[in-house]
């Protein structure tokens, strides 16, 4: 919080956290009012939802062992995607099956896998 400050220049006029006590006692040794503390139910789901797209690529980034390597990957399977994935709420179960066979022949013959 103390490089957050520096960086931003001005202190907040409150501070919305959830009710984790932690918070409150770092607070108080950056020296802010306790007033400007406000911890109330659903009271930071704003602050919470706006991680959502960032928690959603560090998801995907879980297993890879660098950024570098993971947007290798996705670039990949983006390019690819969309032939292997079919619109299922618009099909039928028998065209579903048939869809799928052919993307799997594809990808067996992409791959060089006897089927």
């Amino acid at each position: 919080m103390r490089k957050l400050l520096k960086k931003q220049g001005i202190a907040p006029t409150e501070w919305v956290t959830d009710k984790y006590r932690v918070y409150g006692s770092v607070l108080q040794d950056l020296g802010t009012r306790p007033q400007a503390h406000v911890t109330g139910k659903r009271s930071n789901n704003r602050a919470e939802s706006s991680h959502v797209p960032i928690r959603r690529r560090e998801r995907k980034l879980q297993r890879f062992k660098s950024p570098r390597s993971a947007q290798r990957f996705l670039s990949l399977h983006a390019a690819t995607y969309n032939v292997f994935t079919v619109a299922r709420h618009l099909t039928t179960a028998r065209t579903h099956r048939l869809f799928r066979a052919e993307a799997l022949a594809a990808w067996r013959e992409a791959a060089g896998i006897c089927a």
